[in-house]
């Protein structure tokens, strides 16, 4: 005989899934990895102090490619970026001529040789479950990305440097490489000149005293919302409530 369940103990169960699948739905959020450039990226992924490391830090991503993974439901900070020119040598190193991360293709925790554009994540932080994100280029340039969210709610815009900077980018930052010599990077000027003033350091390490210069400007005039030097503005960290997906796009 089939058993009847009471109909204040069905609703009861229905309500405790619904409940469960809206929580696990809210806190859901993927993070998406996409190669629109015309040649082969090797991602990088780098957690801040006391985070767990990503897809072990880095992969290969083939031209008109992309790659998806789950971010951790917990709080996560960190930056990803575009490692480009990657060789494997016989010798067991991995070499890349902008991004490097100490010759290796996963980078476990290692940061990125500059210049290099960076996308800065801080995932699942305050009363709303807030994922902020933001573009920076106190590192330099050396592929167009933008960061898109989707389903959020609140400051959720697409940001970051869509234009190519490696054509413009002005004589004395270029890094040159490659077979022909052509631009593969385009510096910043403490990178490039590594005074104490342009890489906001010892008395110049204050909001009060760190300002924008010539070089951070070029950077700023092509891709007003991203950050150009190290007191840059912090409204252009967004905070979007509840993304279901956060989207790196390489030349986007």
């Amino acid at each position: 005989m089939a058993t009847i369940i009471p109909q204040n103990v069905f609703f009861f169960f229905f309500f405790t899934f619904f409940l469960f699948s809206t929580v696990a739905k809210a806190n859901t959020l993927t993070l998406t990895v996409v190669n629109n450039c015309p040649f082969t990226v090797w991602p990088a992924i780098q957690p801040n102090a006391g985070h767990p490391v990503l897809e072990q830090g880095g992969f290969p991503l083939h031209t008109f490619t992309h790659r998806s993974f789950p971010a951790p439901s917990a709080h996560w900070s960190g930056r990803i970026w575009a490692r480009t020119g990657c060789t494997s040598h016989p010798n067991g190193h991995f070499t890349c001529a902008t991004g490097d991360c100490g010759n290796r293709l996963q980078c476990a925790g290692l940061g990125g040789a500059p210049p290099a554009t960076l996308a800065q994540f801080s995932l699942h932080h305050g009363h709303a479950d807030f994922s902020s994100y933001g573009v920076s280029l106190v590192d330099g340039f050396n592929v167009p990305m933008t960061v898109t969210p989707h389903e959020g709610v609140g400051q959720c815009p697409v940001v970051g440097c869509k234009p190519n900077l490696l054509a413009t980018c002005p004589g004395e930052l270029q890094l040159k490489g490659g077979g022909h010599g052509e631009v593969i990077g385009c510096k910043s000027g403490c990178a490039a000149f590594g005074t104490d003033q342009l890489c906001c350091r010892n008395h110049f390490n204050s909001p009060n005293t760190c300002h924008p210069s010539s070089y951070s400007n070029f950077f700023k005039h092509a891709c007003p919302a991203t950050f150009t030097y190290a007191h840059d503005s912090p409204s252009l960290m967004h905070e979007c409530s509840s993304p279901r997906e956060l989207k790196v796009i390489f030349c986007h």
